[in-house]
Order: structure tokens, then sequence, then C-alpha cells
């Protein structure tokens, strides 16, 4: 999208970190995910991951418009308005959003073991998703044997 047709977003919901830099934070918690045993706790930490993918695209895409901070609006909607190709990421994202503030609050049973392996899978591929969007396809590291 060239920068003279860029959505516009009230300036102090952009992200202060660069794309790159948001998607390698994604990947730390991709990764953080995969290795946490708690179901509540995985199943958050793959919807932060989620969480900084869609703001990577934010501040590939989106430009700030000054004006004023009366209304909240969540990174989903935001993202929907910046990338409609990225809609249905959005909206199975925004619906987890409450399951993830019960599990980060430690409500127990909320997620099953289930849950969160699938938004853990859901989250690695919609980082995918956004790194080729953006350009910035992950090279995983080579472990020599």
């Amino acid at each position: 999208m060239p920068a003279n047709s860029a959505v516009t977003v009230p300036a102090h919901v952009l992200p202060h970190r660069s794309p790159a830099e948001l998607l390698r934070l994604a990947r730390q918690g991709l990764d953080e995910a995969a290795a946490t045993r708690l179901d509540g706790l995985r199943y958050a930490t793959a919807h932060l991951a989620a969480l900084r993918a869609a703001a990577a695209v934010l501040a590939a895409r989106a430009q700030p418009a000054l004006g004023r901070r009366n209304r909240m609006t969540s990174v989903w909607a935001l993202l929907t308005r910046v990338a409609p190709d990225l809609r249905e990421w959005a909206a199975f994202f925004a619906a987890g959003a409450a399951r993830r503030a019960a599990a980060e609050a430690g409500i127990p049973r909320v997620v099953s073991a289930r849950d969160a392996d699938d938004l853990l899978r859901a989250a690695e591929q919609f980082t995918a998703v956004v790194e080729v969007a953006l350009g910035l396809a992950h090279q995983p590291t080579l472990v020599a044997a």
C-alpha cells in the first residue's frame, strides 16, 4: 500500500517499535508459549504473540492521525481497518480476547489443553502470514547435528 493511501489511526495507539522488532517479539512469545505447560498461560502467551504480530502490521501500514483519545479501540479492530485481507484472523483472535484475559487472571479451567494448543498453532500461522505480507519472512535458525 503506498504511503499516501495508508489508513490513519490515532497516533497514541501506534506501536513504538519497528515491524521487524514486533515480529521478533512475536516469535519469542510463540517459543515461550510452546514451552509452557500450564494451559491457560500457554493460551495467553500465544494470544499475546498474535497481538504483537498484528501490531507489526499497524506499525508498517498505518499512518498516525492526530486527534482526541476519546475511544478505546482494540488492535483487532484497527487491524481490520488497516489490513482488510486479515479480517478473518482479526475476528478469530478478537473472539479469544476475553478467554485470554480470564486465563491471565488465573481463572481455572477457562481453556483446555486442546484450546491452548489450537490457539498456539493459529498464532504461529498468523505470524507467518504477517511476516510474508510485510516481506519479513522468518528464517529459522539451523542447528548443527
